[in-house]
C-alpha cells in the first residue's frame, strides 16, 4: 500500500468515528438546507442516493423533488466503472444492491446534471473523502466532459475537516450543504 493510501485508509476509520455519533444524534428536519438549494433547481435531473449505515439522510428533499423533475439514485454497475442512475420516486420498489445501497428493482436509467454526494469527510474547498472506490470521481469527471454538472456534498457538520488527503483525480464539490447550513466554495 503507498503512503498516500495509507493515509487515506486512516482518514476514512477516522471519518467513520466521527460520524457515528452525529448520525445518532439527526432528527427529522436533517435535510431541511438540501431542500432549500434543491428548490432552486426545479425541473433539473438530479440524483439522490439512498443512505447507508451512518449516511446523512437527502431523501425527504429528493421526494420533494420528485413533483418537479426527473429524480435518480446511483447504480453500481461494475467496480471501476462510473456510476449509472435510475430513475427513483418514494413509490419506488427497491431491491439491496452492490454495498448494501438500495436500488431500484427496474431501473429506467438518465444522466442528471445534479448530484448529490455523499462523504466521509470534506473541506471548505470542495474537497471531499469518499469511500475508496473512485465511483463519483469517475462519473463527476464524466458527467462535467459533456455538460456542466454540480456536484453537491450532504453530511453532517462535524465531517468538515481542514486537512483531507486528495489525489488530482478527486472531483471537486461546488456547494456542500448540512443540517446546519449551506456552505459555498469559492471559486
Amino acid at each position: 500500500m503507498s503512503d498516500l493510501a495509507e493515509i487515506k485508509a486512516a482518514a476514512r476509520k477516522a471519518a467513520f468515528a466521527r460520524r457515528k455519533p452525529l448520525f445518532e444524534r439527526a432528527n427529522a428536519a436533517q435535510a431541511g438546507y438540501l431542500s432549500e438549494v434543491l428548490a432552486g433547481y426545479r425541473g433539473v435531473p438530479l440524483s439522490g442516493f439512498m443512505p447507508i449505515r451512518t449516511e446523512i439522510d437527502p431523501t425527504p428533499a429528493m421526494a420533494e423533488v420528485t413533483a418537479h423533475g426527473i429524480v435518480g439514485v446511483p447504480v453500481i454497475e461494475a467496480k471501476a466503472q462510473p456510476l449509472r442512475f435510475a430513475e427513483w420516486t418514494p413509490d419506488t420498489v427497491m431491491i439491496n444492491g452492490v454495498f448494501g445501497a438500495q436500488i431500484p428493482e427496474s431501473q429506467t436509467f438518465f444522466e442528471p446534471e445534479i448530484l448529490i454526494v455523499p462523504l466521509l469527510a470534506f473541506n471548505r474547498n470542495g474537497g471531499r473523502l469518499g469511500y475508496g472506490g473512485g465511483f463519483y470521481d469517475r462519473t463527476l469527471e464524466m458527467l462535467r466532459a459533456k455538460r456542466p454538472t454540480l456536484a453537491i456534498g450532504f453530511a453532517f457538520a462535524g465531517q468538515e475537516v481542514d486537512d483531507l488527503p486528495l489525489e488530482a483525480t478527486d472531483q471537486p464539490l461546488d456547494l456542500i450543504v448540512t443540517e446546519a447550513g449551506v456552505i459555498e466554495i469559492a471559486p
